[in-house]
Formats: structure tokens, C-alpha cells, sequence
């Protein structure tokens, strides 16, 4: 029995956007590529694009040995795990590609394993070429057989030339390639292969760092402390949303929905993080991961406190903790360098889990504050000049060279 390795990936320039995939089939002894495949399909999400490209190298694996046993590889975390059966399928255009592609092979011969972006990179490749010839206007679509057709394609005087991307011609050629063929009565499949046409783009472009890791960060809502302007840290009274904090997690559920850039949900312990995150995983389809390292500082003593109280109360530790990072409120608090230290930690591990990916960190004030600074490379201070409302939406991206651009803060605009 054959093997197979299908290696797929997709993406849309604006999520949803012009978007396109590519996939690739290798032989899983050799390691060579036997078929490429790449549409440009039109505004799509992220998510539409990365399951049309699992469907089309489960395809042309089918279409070159529909009795292999195929490994799938992506760097899409949300296809590897719906099609393991791991995570649940709840948006409504993704079951249907899901059920496409479990229907092209028996489950039993289909293997799913999710890898770092930069081991994806000859599907994410084909996917750019085609979103690329798209921008230009052009309906591009590519199949292009390699090794696996070479010998019958250079023996079909219909043969096409092939295109500077393309290893081989894309022609006439034996259904289970040269290889394996006995000699004469090669079955026709250059029906089943399209021609490649990617043209490459003309002019200087920037170093390619690929997708950033993208944390969009949402505040959880309203619980009865906030409007009273309390302090609620980690080891207060963890309080669950007030009806106004849960209309609020609703608008920006929905707000999140019609984006259609999510990709994963990481949430706080705390109940209202985890309440907010999971209202608004309905609306996404996702479900949550926990993520304790962002969780809100602890503020020892002064939980539940005003800040008028705690200026009356404890006046002096509160003029020291305002003038230094590293001081503890009393109480067995936590001091906002710790918290800077385990949100950077957090931080590198989740830009490492999720990159070249979009996902939304629910969490708190201190942590989502911490993650601007650190983005900026402002003092610790920075932390005292921000304004953060509740259930506000703030984003930054991370690259692979290791700088970090913020791109939103404190928006509100779904709560209007």
C-alpha cells in the first residue's frame, strides 16, 4: 500500500479577504513531491481557505492512488484538530469542507499532525502565488504533477510547456505514474491536473518574516466591582460578570464573528475571564484553552478596595508601590514586575504555539497593559498612562524577527 504525504495551507489578505490555498502531495519513502496544487477562491476567511486546501491534497493524493494511506500535515491548529475529532466543528462554513474532506478517504487511512508554520512553507508558498494572482486580477489555479508524471508527460505530444514554477509539464500522464506503470495502456489523468500559470511578481519586495502571531486581547466584562472602580486582582473574591458584562462579552462575540479572524481562544482562570471567553466562543465556534500566566495581578490586602481607600488605609505602601514596579502590595500581593515576568513568558510561549496565526487572549487590565508596554519597549510607568475599558479590544503582532507592532487599543466601538 502506498503513502502518502499531503502538506496544505491557505490564507486570505484581510480575513475575510482575497484569499487563496496550495497544497502539496509527497511520497512519504522518498520525501519528492508528486503533486502541487494552488485556486485562487475568491473573499474568503483563513479558516474556508485552509480547509479547501486539505480538500485539494486529499484530492490529488485520491486522484493518484485512492487505496493509500495519507498523513496529513498543516500548520492550521483549528483543521488539525476538528478533522482528529478533537475539537468540535461548530461554525457553519466549516462543517461542510470538514465532511468533504473526511469523505475522500477512509478514516481509518487518514492521519492528521499539526506542524510550525516554517516546516509548511512549500503549501504556503503556492497559496501566496495564487492570493498574489489574484491581487492582479487574474483567476489563477495550478495542479502541477512532478516525478510521479514525468515519464508519461514527456511522452504525450500534447504535452503543455510548463511554467517556471512547474518541475514538469502538466499533460497527459499514467494515473499511477511512470513508476509503477507496466508498460502501455496508461490511464489518461491530465483531466484531473491543471495546468500551473504562476508568474513571478516583478520588482524589489521586503524580507518575507511570513503571518505574524496576532494576540487580540479583550478585557473581560463588567462584574460588580468595576463600575465601582475596585481593585480585583487574582486573589480577590473572583467575581463572575454582572448582566451588564455579559451583554457587553455578547458585542464583542458578535463584533468578533463578522471579522472572522479568530483562529483560537485563550483565556485568564478567572471567572469572568472565562465567562467573557466563552460567550464569545459560541459566537466564534472555538473552544477555550486556559492560559494561567494571564491571569490579573494579585493586589493582597487591597482587593476589593477603592483607591481612595487604599490612599487612606495604606498611604505609604500605596506612594511606594506607585514610584516602583517591583513593590509588593501588603498582604502578600504581587508586585507588577512579577506580573511583567510571567506575561512575557506567556507571551513567548503563546507567539511560539500560535504563529502565523490570529488569537484572542481574553484577560485582564494589568496583563493586557503589560503585553502594550512590552510591545513598545515603554518604562514600567507606561502601565499608570493607559486607559482600559471594560470588554475593550487591543491587538498586537509579533514577528519573526522578534519585533512586535501594536495595531489596537482600547476599542469600543461594539459596545455602541
Amino acid at each position: 500500500m502506498r503513502e502518502f504525504i499531503v502538506e496544505a495551507d491557505g490564507g486570505s489578505r484581510g480575513n475575510p479577504g482575497p484569499a487563496g490555498y496550495g497544497s502539496v502531495v509527497l511520497d512519504a519513502a522518498t520525501g519528492e513531491p508528486l503533486v502541487e496544487a494552488a485556486e485562487y477562491i475568491g473573499i474568503a476567511t483563513n479558516n474556508v481557505a485552509e480547509y479547501r486546501g486539505l480538500v485539494a491534497g486529499l484530492r490529488a493524493a485520491a486522484q493518484l492512488d485512492p487505496s493509500a494511506t495519507v498523513h496529513v500535515r498543516m500548520d492550521s491548529k483549528l483543521v488539525i484538530e476538528q478533522m482528529s475529532g478533537r475539537w468540535k466543528i461548530k461554525h457553519p462554513d466549516m462543517k461542510p469542507l470538514a465532511m468533504e474532506a473526511s469523505g475522500i478517504f477512509p478514516p481509518d487511512r487518514v492521519t492528521y499532525e499539526w506542524i510550525p508554520r516554517e516546516q509548511n512553507k512549500h503549501a504556503d508558498r503556492l497559496a501566496n502565488e495564487a492570493m498574489d494572482a489574484g491581487k492582479r486580477g487574474e483567476q489563477w489555479s495550478a495542479g502541477t504533477s512532478t516525478a510521479e508524471l514525468d515519464t508519461a508527460a514527456s511522452r504525450s505530444s500534447a504535452a503543455a510547456p510548463s511554467s517556471p514554477r512547474s518541475p514538469s509539464p502538466a499533460a497527459p500522464s499514467s494515473h499511477r505514474g511512470a513508476a509503477e506503470s507496466s508498460g502501455g495502456g496508461a490511464a489518461k489523468a491530465g483531466a484531473d491536473v491543471r495546468a500551473a500559470t504562476a508568474v513571478a511578481s516583478p520588482g524589489w519586495a521586503p524580507a518575507d518574516m511570513g503571518a505574524p502571531a496576532t494576540f487580540v486581547l479583550l478585557r473581560h466584562g463588567e462584574t460588580p466591582l468595576t463600575p465601582q472602580k475596585r481593585f480585583s486582582g487574582s486573589g480577590g473574591t473572583n467575581p463572575s460578570l454582572s448582566d451588564v458584562g455579559r451583554e457587553q462579552a455578547e458585542r464583542a462575540g458578535a463584533a468578533l464573528a463578522r471579522r472572522g479572524t479568530i483562529e483560537a481562544i485563550v483565556a485568564s482562570p478567572l471567572a469572568r475571564t472565562r465567562e467573557t471567553a466563552g460567550i464569545v466562543a459560541r459566537h466564534l465556534g472555538l473552544e477555550v484553552s486556559v492560559e494561567d500566566e494571564i491571569r490579573e495581578t494579585d493586589f493582597g490586602a487591597w482587593e476589593g478596595l477603592t483607591f481612595a481607600e487604599v490612599r487612606e488605609r495604606y498611604p505609604d505602601d500605596l506612594t511606594r508601590w506607585l514610584s516602583d514596579p517591583t513593590v509588593e502590595p501588603p498582604g502578600g500581593g504581587e508586585s507588577f514586575a512579577a506580573t511583567a515576568t510571567r506575561v512575557a513568558a506567556a507571551r513567548d510561549k503563546l507567539v511560539a504555539a500560535y504563529a502565523g496565526r490570529t488569537v484572542l487572549l481574553v484577560s485582564h487590565v494589568t496583563p493586557i497593559k503589560t503585553f502594550i508596554q512590552l510591545a513598545l519597549g515603554a518604562p514600567p510607568e507606561a502601565l499608570f498612562r493607559m486607559e482600559l475599558s471594560a470588554a475593550a479590544l487591543s491587538a498586537v503582532a509579533y514577528y519573526a524577527d522578534g519585533n512586535a507592532s501594536v495595531r489596537l487599543f482600547n476599542d469600543t466601538s461594539h459596545l455602541r
